[in-house]
């Protein structure tokens, strides 16, 4: 569907699902597989569960954040930051600017804009320094670590083998996101 910009900011406040604004299209986000929203909320629950008692926040797909080279937001599966959340308000509607860890469960549909011009929006964010994104067809978490404002190095983990997100200062095993899910 196609529509301006601020057309799309008064349809996305008051609507129900998640859109998303691209070169005048806008794009359902939402309505994914059992399979996606388990992996999406596990990881949420496991960051949460190391995260809350070191005055860090972690966010669901519910909350916008601001990608400057993909204005004016995107929602991603779980975004996450170890500093006071810095919001920019765009019609009544606060954005978060500066994650510091963003996570994209990939589904068969998004999976390759997630990879590419998804990614390439999000390293346009100052504050991101770690991107992961999570398979929903076999335990395969691909890690990517901002080493320079050019360079990210991509760490591929399976079964039996932990994160280290820097990010945030916690470890997460792949088994315990995969754990009863696939």
């Amino acid at each position: 569907m196609q529509m301006s910009l601020e057309e799309y900011l008064e349809f996305d406040r008051n609507s129900e699902g998640r859109f998303e604004f691209f070169e005048g299209a806008v794009y359902l986000t939402s309505g994914g597989s059992p399979e996606h929203s388990l992996l999406a909320n596990r990881v949420g629950r496991l960051l949460g569960n190391d995260l809350d008692n070191k005055g860090c926040f972690v966010f669901q797909s519910d909350i916008k954040i601001k990608v400057p080279k993909l204005p004016p937001y995107r929602y991603a599966d779980v975004s996450a930051l170890c500093d006071r959340p810095v919001y920019e308000v765009l019609n009544d509607q606060k954005i978060l600017v500066n994650p510091s860890l963003i996570v994209e469960v990939l589904s068969p549909s998004t999976e390759r804009y997630d990879k590419d011009k998804k990614f390439k929006g999000y390293k346009s964010i100052a504050s991101l320094t770690e991107y992961i994104l999570i398979s929903q067809e076999e335990p395969f978490v691909t890690l990517f670590t901002k080493h320079h404002d050019r360079f990210w190095f991509q760490s591929e983990y399976v079964t039996g083998e932990k994160l280290l997100l820097q990010s945030v200062g916690c470890e997460i095993i792949v088994n315990e996101i995969y754990e009863g899910i696939i």
